[in-house]
C-alpha cells in the first residue's frame, strides 16, 4: 500500500524562470567566491566608517578638485544612504556630486537603465563637460556600461569592488541578485560584454580581503587607459574606507588628456598596490596567453606590482573614439 505524503511536503516551491537552480560549471582558471572566513570579515565595515570619519581632517588636506560633475551609484541592495559618506567627501573636495536617486538598487529592473541614461544626459548637458562616474559593486557595472554607451558624456569611471571580469559564481551575491532583480545572472551575452573596458580612463579599486566579490573578478585587462588599485578593505566598507576615498580623489583630479595610472610612492607602497596585467582566466576562456611580468609564470595570479612606466593617454573629451597610448620615460624610484 503506497504511503501518502502530507500535503505540505507534497507541495513543491515554484522556482521563478530567471532563477538558476544549478549554476553552470566554472571555466578553467576562473576565481571562486570568497570563503566563510573572508565573508565573516565583512563585519569590519562599521570600523572602516569610523576610521574614515576620524581621517576626515587628513583627507581635507588633499588638493581640491576642479568642480566637474560626479555621479555616484550604490551597490546591490543599497541606496543613496550607503554612499552618503563618499558623496559628502567629494562635495568637500569641490565636486558637483549627484546621487543616483532611484531608491534601493535591486538590479537593472524595468526603467532603471533608462533613468540612468537620462540622468547622465541631463547632468552632462547642465555641466557642459564630461561627467565622472563612481560605482560601488553593482553600481560600478552601471558606470562601465553607461560609459560604453555614452563615452562623449563620461570623463572617467571608478569602480569599487565591482565584479566585471569573472562569472557570477565569483561572488557571494549572485543568487540574491537573481531574486531581487528578476534576471538571470548567467546570461552569456551579458557576461561576454561586462569585462570589456569603457573607452575612457577606467580605474578598478579592489581588495583581496573582499568577502563578497573575489578580487580577481575586479581586474581590468592590460589596456593603456585602465588600471587596478589594491588596498585593504571589506566589500561593505570599501566606499567609506579612507584609503579608497584617497584613491577616488586622486583619480578624479586626473585630466583626461594627460591621464596617468596611479603610482604609489614611498610610504604609499605599504598602503596601495597596483596590478595592470590582464586577468588570466579571461585569456584562458579566450584561448590566448596573457602577457606576464619578467620572471612570472603565466599561471600566476595577476601580481600586485607597481607599473614602472606611467602611461599618458590622450582622450578626447568631446567625441568618442579609440584610445591611444604613449609611454613615458621610466620614472626614477
Amino acid at each position: 500500500m503506497p504511503v501518502s505524503r502530507p500535503p505540505h511536503l507534497a507541495r513543491q516551491v515554484a522556482v521563478p524562470p530567471h532563477i538558476t537552480p544549478v549554476p553552470p560549471p566554472l571555466p578553467p582558471g576562473a576565481p571562486r567566491a570568497p570563503g566563510p572566513w573572508l565573508l565573516a570579515l565583512e563585519g569590519r565595515a562599521p570600523l572602516e566608517f569610523m576610521v574614515g570619519q576620524l581621517a576626515r581632517p587628513w583627507l581635507r588636506q588633499l588638493p581640491r578638485g576642479d568642480g566637474h560633475a560626479v555621479i555616484v551609484y550604490p551597490g546591490l541592495g543599497a541606496n543613496d544612504a550607503s554612499t552618503a559618506p563618499l558623496r559628502a567627501f567629494l562635495a568637500e573636495q569641490g565636486y558637483e556630486v549627484h546621487r543616483w536617486g532611484q531608491g534601493f538598487n535591486l538590479g537593472p529592473r524595468e526603467g532603471v537603465l533608462d533613468a540612468l541614461r537620462a540622468q547622465l544626459r541631463s547632468v552632462h548637458a547642465q555641466s557642459r563637460r564630461p561627467v565622472s562616474l563612481v560605482g560601488w559593486s553593482l553600481g560600478g557595472l552601471y558606470a562601465r556600461e553607461l560609459a560604453k554607451e555614452m563615452p562623449e558624456a563620461v570623463r572617467c569611471v571608478i569602480t569599487l569592488g565591482s565584479p566585471f571580469s569573472a562569472p557570477p559564481q565569483a561572488t557571494n551575491a549572485w543568487r540574491f541578485f537573481e531574486w531581487v532583480s528578476g534576471q538571470a545572472a548567467h546570461e552569456h551575452e551579458m557576461l561576454g560584454q561586462l569585462h570589456e573596458a569603457p573607452p575612457v580612463p577606467t580605474t578598478s579599486i579592489l581588495s583581496r580581503t573582499d568577502g563578497i566579490v573575489a578580487w580577481e573578478a575586479s581586474l581590468n585587462g592590460h589596456e593603456a587607459h585602465t588600471e587596478n588599485i589594491e588596498l585593504h578593505a571589506s566589500h561593505l566598507g570599501i566606499g567609506m574606507n579612507p584609503l579608497a576615498l584617497y584613491v577616488v580623489a586622486d583619480r578624479l583630479r586626473q585630466q583626461p588628456a594627460t591621464w596617468q595610472r596611479f603610482d604609489p610612492q614611498g610610504a604609499q607602497r605599504w598602503l596601495f598596490r597596483t596590478a595592470h596585467r590582464p586577468p588570466h582566466h579571461l585569456h584562458a576562456q579566450a584561448g590566448t596567453s596573457a602577457p606576464v611580468a619578467a620572471g612570472a609564470s603565466v599561471d600566476d595570479a595577476p601580481a600586485p606590482i607597481g607599473d614602472p612606466m606611467p602611461v599618458r593617454v590622450p582622450v578626447s573629451t568631446a567625441t568618442p573614439g579609440p584610445v591611444t597610448a604613449r609611454r613615458g620615460r621610466r620614472s626614477p624610484r
